[in-house]
């Protein structure tokens, strides 16, 4: 007598739900960690912008804005914003003249309907005061 070889529709639906209870762990995680990795990429871009306007001050007396979106850094000698901080980031630099010593401050303003609005906001001024301190 022959016997079939294969799989019973039991151990089929057993595989599956194997299957989506390791897919309901590791998804959230997984978004989570590229939530993470981005909002490190615009903190990178956003010390970098504050340590070259500390050399744009000593050179031009005056700190470098830009509205929102900023999309030209060529003046601090940044060619090109990462297309991974543009996508889910609209950067602004506000200056401000008149405070002594001059000061600004590089807003990273999340765009709505991204996976980073779940963090918010980034913004670091002159002084290095950074928020909310629990993302940096």
């Amino acid at each position: 007598m022959n016997k079939n070889r294969g799989f019973t529709l039991i151990e089929i639906l057993i595989v599956m739900v194997v299957i989506g209870i390791l897919a309901a762990i590791a998804v959230p995680s997984y978004q989570s960690q590229v939530r993470r990795a981005t909002r490190s990429a615009a903190q990178a871009l956003m010390m970098d912008i504050a340590n070259k306007e500390q050399f744009y001050l000593q050179s031009q007396r005056t700190f470098l804005d830009c509205a929102s979106p900023c999309t030209n850094l060529s003046g601090l000698g940044i060619p090109a914003i990462p297309t991974d901080v543009t996508n889910f980031y609209n950067l602004k630099i506000d200056k401000d003249d008149t405070a002594t010593p001059p000061t600004f401050i590089i807003t990273a303003a999340v765009k709505s309907g991204t996976r980073q609005t779940a963090d918010g906001d980034l913004t670091l001024n002159s002084i290095n005061t950074k928020t909310p301190p629990e993302k940096w």
